[in-house]
Order: C-alpha cells, then sequence, then structure tokens
C-alpha cells in the first residue's frame, strides 16, 4: 500500500471519530432522545467511517481521497469552532 494511501486514511479516521463524537453529543441533546438513539448514531456514524476509510485505503484515486480528507477537515474546523 503506498504511503500516501496510510496517510490520508489515517487522517480521515481521526477527523471521521470526531465527527461521529460530535454526532452523538447532537443526538443527546435532541429533545426527547434516549440513549438508543445516541448509539444508533455512534453505530451508523462509525459505518460510514469504515467504509469510506476502506474507499480510500484500496479504491479511490489520490484527487478524490484527499478531497475527502480535506473536506472532512474542513467540518471538523467548522464544528468545533462554532458557537
Amino acid at each position: 500500500m503506498e504511503t500516501w494511501r496510510i496517510v490520508a486514511t489515517g487522517s480521515f479516521v481521526l477527523g471521521g471519530l470526531i465527527m461521529v463524537l460530535v454526532g452523538m453529543a447532537q443526538a443527546r441533546d435532541r429533545r426527547h432522545g434516549t440513549s438508543a438513539d445516541v448509539w444508533r448514531a455512534a453505530l451508523i456514524g462509525l459505518a460510514v467511517v469504515a467504509v469510506v476509510a476502506l474507499l480510500i485505503a484500496y479504491w479511490l484515486p489520490s484527487v478524490a481521497a484527499w478531497g475527502i480528507v480535506a473536506a472532512t477537515a474542513i467540518a471538523v474546523a467548522f464544528v468545533t469552532m462554532m458557537d
């Protein structure tokens, strides 16, 4: 496996896990939300992160992979810095 794929996959997984945690927090803060909603958000988020990480690691071309990594980094920066 090429080095850029390992770096891109690791970067995406790091950002993806942060986004999963943000999604879980939003599910918890929702009105009439239960703990099952938080677990559902976690499982769906982790499944999406796992599928996209596998796509980056094995199939996507470099431009698409780095585009996804950049979009994830921008989303993490936006979500964590907003009021």
